[in-house]
């Protein structure tokens, strides 16, 4: 007996998300791949997914996944490898990558810089070089006059304020710079410039074109509801959530959401994790902070489609992963249900990949690698994930073709 199905919208966009320097492997041309073999990271990518060589396989597996969309980055590094001398063919490498996504009836999302940078560009400062934003809009005009015709939707920036704070802040990540807290509002002002003019330019060279950016929203949550948690939550949201792209507001098209958890306020114990069920990596999960993030965007930016840029979990057995699915997609049906724009949802990841600091430790993909052998197999919640894009709905009994009663969607 069939059950009830829960339609998204027509034409709705279903994918996954890779990034450059997570899965193509081997460019010894940016900022991560010197700090990962000067040992300043826990781990090298090295060949990663071998995604540069095994591109079309990835493609074949996503699009057997009933996807019609994907979204992957473009490495500057490798188009830029020295400052003002492009790579034609690495140019032409991307062309033939993009059409080959075509290929397999995925409609593109491209991304132009996700975290990494050419060494060139960090010997001269990085993003705090007044510069910065002027060599971004060169990059971005050369990768839309040769790949333009085969792209619609561009995103600038993944997650722009996190590279810089681990950055500058923590000290973490390349440039290594702890409490560098001039560097942190340099780097912004100059992120915030360069994506303006990256707007201007695609749509100067392409004006039917989509643009938009890619930003970690953390569902902030007070603790008990308390006024003085509420207005420190109020806060966190304005200076963590929404700096960057209230000040980018009039250069987007779209806004894309990477959401992955909450926190919850208290002013007696600061921010802490609740209680409910982890990833591997102890992030909680849950699933209505994906329902409350795109009410408070679609509320904060008016008029503006919202796409699901990111959202997965770390799970190396794959026994959560499903229903995580199935329960966030709940939550996103409700907030279209209520009147939120939204155009489409990409999981991440299609593949298990290099996860920045914890390398390979941590497990995203609806596909599992073998990085010894590179071999890729479909996990369950790829089944799962197949079925509901499939269908572009979801069923009261959820997951995939082995869903079970643990899955099902309630209400």
């Amino acid at each position: 007996m069939e059950t009830k199905a829960e339609k998204f919208p027509k034409g709705f966009f279903w994918g996954t998300s890779t990034s450059s320097h997570q899965t193509e492997g081997n460019n010894d041309r940016n900022d991560w791949w010197k700090a990962e073999q000067e040992g300043k990271v826990p781990y090298k990518s090295g060949l990663a997914c071998d995604s540069y060589r095994m591109f079309r396989k990835d493609f074949y597996l996503a699009a057997g996944m009933r996807n019609n969309a994907h979204r992957i980055s473009v490495e500057w590094s490798r188009i830029e490898p020295e400052i003002g001398t492009f790579n034609f063919a690495e140019l032409e490498h991307y062309r033939e990558v993009l059409r080959a996504m075509r290929a397999y009836g995925l409609e593109p999302f491209l991304t132009l810089n996700h975290f990494t940078l050419p060494l060139w560009l960090t010997d001269i400062g990085g993003w705090t070089n007044k510069k910065a934003p002027r060599y971004f809009a060169r990059y971005v005009r050369f990768v839309a006059k040769y790949l333009g015709e085969e792209v619609n939707y561009w995103i600038t920036f993944n997650e722009p304020e996190i590279v810089i704070y681990f950055g500058y802040l923590a000290g973490s990540w390349p440039p290594f710079r702890k409490n560098d807290i001039f560097g942190f509002l340099v780097s912004v002002s100059n992120l915030i410039e360069a994506h303006k003019r990256a707007y201007k330019v695609i749509h100067e060279m392409k004006p039917s074109a989509k643009v938009g950016a890619a930003e970690n929203i953390v569902c902030f949550q007070p603790e008990g509801y308390r006024a003085v948690n509420s207005f420190f939550v109020s806060i966190l949201d304005r200076t963590r959530n929404y700096w960057f792209f209230d000040r980018i507001n009039k250069y987007m098209d779209f806004i894309g959401i990477n959401y992955y958890t909450r926190y919850i306020f208290s002013l007696f114990k600061g921010l802490y994790q609740g209680n409910g069920e982890q990833g591997d990596n102890g992030w909680e999960i849950f699933p209505p902070g994906i329902y409350h993030v795109i009410k408070t965007i679609n509320r904060r930016y008016v008029k503006l489609p919202i796409f699901i840029t990111e959202n997965g979990l770390a799970d190396a057995k794959d026994d959560k992963r499903s229903r995580f699915l199935v329960e966030h997609l709940k939550w996103l049906l409700k907030a279209i249900k209520d009147g939120a724009d939204v155009k489409g949802y990409f999981h991440w990841s299609l593949l298990d990949n290099f996860e920045w600091p914890q390398g390979f430790t941590m497990r995203f993909g609806l596909i599992e690698v073998d990085f010894k052998t590179l071999e890729r197999k479909i996990r369950s919640s790829g089944k799962s994930y197949r079925e509901i894009c499939g269908k572009n709905a979801l069923s009261e009994r959820g997951g995939g073709e082995n869903g079970t009663n643990d899955y099902a969607v309630q209400g």
